[in-house]
C-alpha cells in the first residue's frame, strides 16, 4: 500500500517551521500512543505512521531530500531516521504521558515573611526607630542545615546513584523519572538531625530592630533583605516586609501628606469673630475666624502637614468649622435666644438670607 504524505500525515503544510512538526507529532503521538489504546490495532498503526513522518520531517537533511524526491529519497537510508531531535521530541512526550521529567534540584529559596507594624501618627510623620519580635525557620545550627546528625553527611541515594533519575520501562518503552526516594536531589539523609528532625530547619524566635523613615503612610512596606525564611539545603534567605499600620488618632485624620480636623466654635464667635488656638504636630497655631462665619468653612494651614517619604514637600492641614449648638440652657439663657429669634423675625431675610433663600424654595416647590 502507498505510503500517505508525510506533511498530510502530521497534519501540517510543507512550509511550517521545525517547531511545528514537533508540535503536531506530540499532539498525535499522545492521542494514538499504544499505552493509552490498548488492543487497538488502528491506533497502534497511526502511531507509527506519524513516528515515522516526524523521523524524516525533523531531520533538515531528510526534509530537503523528501521535499525534492518523495518517498524515494528515504530508500536505502539506515533507520530512516532517529537522532537528537526525535529523542528530545520523545522525551517531551512521555513527560507529559507519565510524569517523567529531569531532576531537579532540592536548593531552595527561602519563603518571604509579612509583619504588620501599628505606629502612631506622630512617629510616622517624624520617623522612629523600633523592635519587632516575629517567628521564623532558621537554618538548624547542629546539622548547618543539611538535616543529618552532626558529623555525618548526607549520602548519595542508593535508587539512582546520585543520578537524580531513575529508568522504569513502560511497555516495550524506557522511560525516565525523577527519583521517588530522593525526589530529584541525588542524595538521601540515613542519620537525621535530633534536632531538626531532618529538616535542616528549626522554629525560632527573633527580634529585629525596623527604621521606619518620616513619611510612611498607611500600607507602605519596609523590605528587610535576608530576614525571612531560611533556605532549604544551602537556598538563599527569604526577605521580610513589615508592613505599616496607622493608629488611629483622636484629633487629626491623614489624606495622603494632608491632615484634617474638625474645628468647634461657639454661636458667638462664628457669629461676631474671633481667634482660636489649634494643635499641630509642631506645636500649637492661630487661625482668625472672621465675622459671620458658617459651619463648614475650611481653614488651611500651610505646610502644616506631613512631608510625604517620596517629596521634599510638606502637605497641609485643614481644619473643618463646626459651629456648635448650646446645650444645658439656663432660663436666662432661653430668655435671651428668643427674644434674639424675634428680632431676627421682624427683620426675616437680613439676618438668616440662606434659611430664607431654603424656606422660598421650599415654598415654590410645594405651591408648583
Amino acid at each position: 500500500m502507498a505510503k500517505r504524505d508525510y506533511y498530510e500525515v502530521l497534519g501540517v503544510n510543507r512550509d511550517v517551521s521545525e517547531d511545528e512538526i514537533k508540535k503536531a507529532y506530540r499532539k498525535l503521538a499522545m492521542q494514538h500512543h499504544p499505552d493509552r489504546n490498548p488492543d487497538n490495532v488502528k491506533a497502534e498503526e497511526n502511531f507509527k505512521e506519524a513516528k515515522e513522518a516526524y523521523e524524516v520531517l525533523s531531520d533538515a537533511e531528510k526534509r530537503a531530500a523528501y521535499d525534492r524526491f518523495g518517498h524515494q529519497a528515504m530508500e536505502g537510508m539506515a533507520g530512516g531516521a532517529g537522532g537528537a531531535g526525535f529523542g528530545d521530541a520523545f522525551g517531551d512526550i512521555f513527560s507529559e504521558i507519565f510524569g517523567g521529567g529531569r531532576a531537579r534540584s532540592n536548593v531552595y529559596r527561602g519563603a518571604d515573611l509579612r509583619y504588620n507594624l501599628e505606629i502612631s501618627l506622630e512617629e510616622a510623620a517624624r520617623g522612629t526607630e523600633t523592635k519587632i519580635r516575629i517567628p521564623t525557620l532558621e537554618a538548624c545550627e547542629p546539622c548547618n542545615g543539611t538535616g543529618a546528625k552532626a558529623g555525618t553527611e548526607p549520602s548519595t541515594c542508593p535508587t539512582c546513584q546520585g543520578q537524580g533519575q531513575v529508568r522504569i520501562q513502560q511497555g516495550f518503552f524506557s522511560l525516565q523519572q525523577t527519583c521517588p526516594r530522593c525526589a530529584g536531589t541525588r542524595k538521601v539523609v540515613r542519620d537525621p538531625c535530633t534536632a531538626c528532625s531532618g529538616t535542616g530547619r528549626v522554629k525560632k524566635q527573633k527580634t529585629l530592630s525596623v527604621k521606619i523613615p518620616a513619611g510612611v503612610d498607611e500600607g507602605d512596606r519596609i523590605r528587610l533583605t535576608g530576614e525571612g525564611e531560611a533556605g532549604v539545603n544551602g537556598g538563599p534567605p527569604g526577605d521580610l516586609y513589615v508592613v505599616v499600620r496607622l493608629r488611629p488618632h483622636s484629633m487629626f485624620q491623614r489624606e495622603e501628606n494632608d491632615l484634617h480636623c474638625e474645628m468647634p466654635i461657639s454661636f458667638t464667635t462664628a457669629a461676631l469673630g474671633g481667634d482660636i488656638e489649634i494643635p499641630t504636630l509642631d506645636g500649637s497655631a492661630k487661625i482668625k475666624i472672621p465675622v459671620e462665619t458658617q459651619s463648614g468653612k475650611v481653614f488651611r494651614l500651610r505646610g502644616k502637614g506631613i512631608k510625604g517619604v517620596r517629596t521634599n514637600a510638606y502637605g497641609d492641614l485643614m481644619c473643618h468649622v463646626v459651629v456648635e449648638t448650646p446645650v444645658n440652657l439656663t432660663a436666662r439663657q432661653k430668655e435671651l435666644l428668643l427674644e434674639l429669634e424675634a428680632i431676627n423675625q421682624e427683620e426675616a431675610g437680613r439676618h438668616n438670607p440662606k434659611a430664607k433663600g431654603w424656606f422660598d424654595k421650599v415654598k415654590e416647590f410645594f405651591e408648583g
